[in-house]
């Protein structure tokens, strides 16, 4: 059957909404992939990168620093403030989101779990302690002086394309309470989900009655696991996204359409014949 977004969100009240870098992009902040699932820049940094090497931390905070000050002064749009609203009518059970720009929270959504973690927090690797992003944002500031202002274009994860900044000039802040390596609260690739948030996730799922996808390619397995398993469920699965995703042959409706645009329209139709049965 060729339903609309409209009718698809209207015949199940307990929804299971999988988001991706897509529905941040009204927001200002650029998706990882083409419509064609393919990388439209450098892959993000890998975990055992990451750990395994000084220059290579040099480099992601050099670039974060930057990266964050973008992110951190975007704004929800109208796809995050949607689906809030759609929390607030009954209708989302449930909003699992692989972005980390904090943006779904800051809408108001609250049935929500943050996959891949959450930029607005840094973790020590060693002492397990955690502070805010400003925090860290201020050390990087007071010892690099050379970060001087500039505008790079970001990726979803913080990321920054540099000009003339020598990366290996960095001084890399330790932990304040024991000097230890600091990680922002995220899971970068080559890391897992940990297995507690996974199985929430498959909770809240056995409890819904449809899974939408918004903005995701689902070229990630922790993502496409989630539809995966709808599918065989036999629930039905429906996504709004422009370009290929890696689940195109389990998806019963598939809408080509800007996810904020999209839920926008949706909203104000239910909205109405909310309006009018009350």
């Amino acid at each position: 059957m060729n339903q609309s977004l409209h009718e698809f969100i209207a015949a199940h009240e307990r929804l299971f909404v999988l988001t991706g870098a897509g529905v941040s992009t009204a927001s200002g902040i650029p998706d990882y992939r083409d419509e064609r699932g393919e990388w439209k820049q450098r892959q993000p940094m890998d975990y055992r990168e990451f750990v395994g090497s000084h220059a290579a931390r040099q480099r992601y905070w050099a670039r974060s620093y930057y990266g964050w000050q973008r992110i951190s002064r975007a704004e929800p749009n109208g796809a995050h403030h949607a689906l809030a609203r759609l929390e607030q009518l009954g209708r989302v059970r449930h909003t699992v989101t692989q972005n980390v720009d904090g943006l779904h929270r800051r809408a108001g959504s609250r049935a929500l779990t943050e996959l891949h973690g959450t930029l607005q927090t840094v973790d020590c690797l060693d002492c397990g302690a955690s502070l805010a992003r400003a925090s860290m944002q201020q050390a990087l500031r007071q010892l690099n002086p050379q970060l001087v202002p500039q505008s790079p274009s970001i990726a979803p994860d913080g990321d920054a394309q540099l000009g003339d900044i020598d990366e290996s000039t960095i001084e890399v802040p330790g932990c304040p309470a024991c000097g230890g390596m600091l990680k922002p609260a995220v899971v970068f690739f080559g890391e897992s989900v940990p297995a507690e948030r996974v199985q929430l996730c498959r909770d809240e799922l056995g409890e819904s009655d449809a899974l939408l996808v918004l903005g995701s390619s689902l070229m990630v397995y922790s993502g496409f696991r989630f539809v995966r398993e709808a599918a065989r469920m036999g629930m039905p699965v429906a996504a709004v996204n422009r370009g290929k995703t890696r689940a195109d042959d389990l998806l019963q409706h598939k809408f080509e359409l800007d996810c904020a645009s999209a839920l926008e329209a949706a909203l104000r139709l239910l909205d109405s014949r909310h309006a009018d049965s009350a």
